[in-house]
């Protein structure tokens, strides 16, 4: 059986409501990019089979900024770096609620408080919570939370502050993670999304492509991914900031982004692919493509230290892949 017998094996598999095996995912992963327009096919059609036509969105504000004590190479909120970052211990209440307002008029559908951090802990994570309840009752927008690892006690405490949803990203593949971050883990991490899960919360995890790691190691990525079941799997593809470790990466082709949410739609039939940081290396008509190949949800506005894009502009181009707002 040739390459592109075998992929329309795997997607007729998948679209039967099976799952690819370890195998079959490094499989694909290690015949792209020579089989991409097979791989690009078959992920097409697993999203219009699976994905809701309505387009998933969400929004994040910056509430905790700078001065992390963690040293992962990527961030430009590490103080291990030199960035010029904008630090504060606490965003202010009426800008939170007001940027809450925003998106809920625009349409978005969920609203995330992001902390710099290992942890979140104490007064700080007394008064985000504060915040979070105050924005879901003062605008009616579903509230997620970022908080980094956080037990169980104070992942319950944002529980009952409305918060129904949890971000913790995995990052990348677990063979590259101690070449990015020293200062923790992925156990950790997964420590984290488990007490999570086991309270009630919806698991959003993903991570950032492009630092590195090779594509057989996005297939483990990915199935590291599966393991834990997320909801909502965020792709940020790495935009090189000065001060960091990985200011000099290359970044990735067009091609490659393109072939990576194709490996993913395939490992995830079902779960919501998400645009997140970094969309400013694809161009209008790359982004649509990659709705077409896989991605079915973004966050939208911008995107903590790097730039995303407007909610207009998003919505027309949501619009352009066929998708409702």
């Amino acid at each position: 059986m040739d390459i592109n017998q075998s992929i329309e094996s795997l997607k007729t598999k998948i679209l039967a409501g099976g799952n690819i095996d370890e195998n079959e995912a490094y499989f694909i992963a290690d015949n792209l990019p020579a089989a991409s327009d097979a791989i690009r096919s078959a992920a097409i059609e697993i999203t219009a089979a699976f994905s809701d036509r309505t387009f998933d969105s969400c929004s994040i504000v910056n509430a905790r900024s700078g001065l992390c004590g963690e040293n992962c190479k990527w961030c430009a909120q590490s103080r291990h770096h030199n960035t010029g970052c904008e630090t504060y211990d606490l965003i202010d209440r009426d800008e939170c609620l007001e940027a809450a307002r925003i998106n809920r008029d625009g349409g978005v559908r969920r609203f995330s408080l992001v902390a710099s951090g290992r942890s979140v802990r104490g007064k700080t994570l007394t008064a985000i919570c504060e915040l979070a309840r105050q924005t879901r009752e003062d605008t009616g927008i579903s509230t997620c939370a970022s908080l980094g690892l956080l037990d169980e006690n104070s992942l319950r405490q944002l529980w009952d502050a409305g918060v129904r949803r949890y971000h913790c990203n995995l990052e990348t593949a677990p063979s590259h993670f101690p070449n990015l971050c020293t200062t923790h883990s992925i156990d950790d991490k997964i420590a984290t999304i488990t007490a999570a899960r086991q309270i009630g919360f919806e698991i959003c995890s993903g991570g950032i492509i492009g630092m590195g790691e090779t594509m057989h190691q996005r297939a483990e990525f990915a199935l590291k991914l599966r393991e834990i079941d997320p909801c909502s799997i965020p792709i940020n593809t790495l935009l090189p900031i000065p001060g960091t470790p990985l200011e000099h990466q290359q970044p990735l082709s067009e091609d490659e982004i393109l072939d990576t949410i194709a490996l993913f739609r395939m490992v995830h039939p079902k779960v919501c692919l998400r645009f997140a940081g970094g969309r400013k290396h694809l161009s209008r008509e790359a982004q649509l493509k990659a709705m077409h190949i896989g991605i079915n949800g973004a966050i939208v506005g911008d995107l903590l230290t790097t730039l995303g894009s407007t909610i207009a502009e998003d919505k027309a181009l949501i619009g352009k892949a066929g998708y409702n707002f």
